[in-house]
């Protein structure tokens, strides 16, 4: 029972001291700093570097490249214009995409493969 007393008295101040208000203050504030760059580097950070990779991707997307689309049609880029992409995905089979439909490119025209880098 000692114990538990011992423990209970440990988070209070001794009778007769009081602490400083700007103290617990300072603490608090030091605790939302912490609290915010956690999130940065948690949340936002990642999400930005992710961003910068797709439009990076979508930038250096050249005729011949063989890419994955977000609705899981595989095809290889015929002809690349200002914001769409011509892709063939079969024989006689030509469809004109959105390039942020793009969502990886499987193998580039030069035969490098961009899914073993990954």
């Amino acid at each position: 029972m000692k114990m538990f007393e011992m423990l209970a008295m440990a988070g209070q101040t001794p009778p007769g001291t009081e602490q400083d208000p700007r103290a617990g203050m300072i603490q608090m504030i030091g605790m939302f700093v912490v609290l915010g760059l956690m999130f940065y580097f948690m949340m936002i950070r990642p999400q930005q570097k992710q961003k910068k990779e797709q439009e990076n991707l979508m930038k250096n997307l050249k005729t011949g490249d063989k890419i994955l689309m977000s609705n899981g049609i595989l095809g290889i880029i015929s002809n690349v214009k200002d914001k769409t992409l011509m892709v063939k995905i079969a024989d006689n089979v030509k469809i004109e995409v959105l390039r942020t439909a793009v969502s990886a490119v499987v193998q580039k025209a030069d035969g490098e493969s961009e899914t073993a880098k990954s």
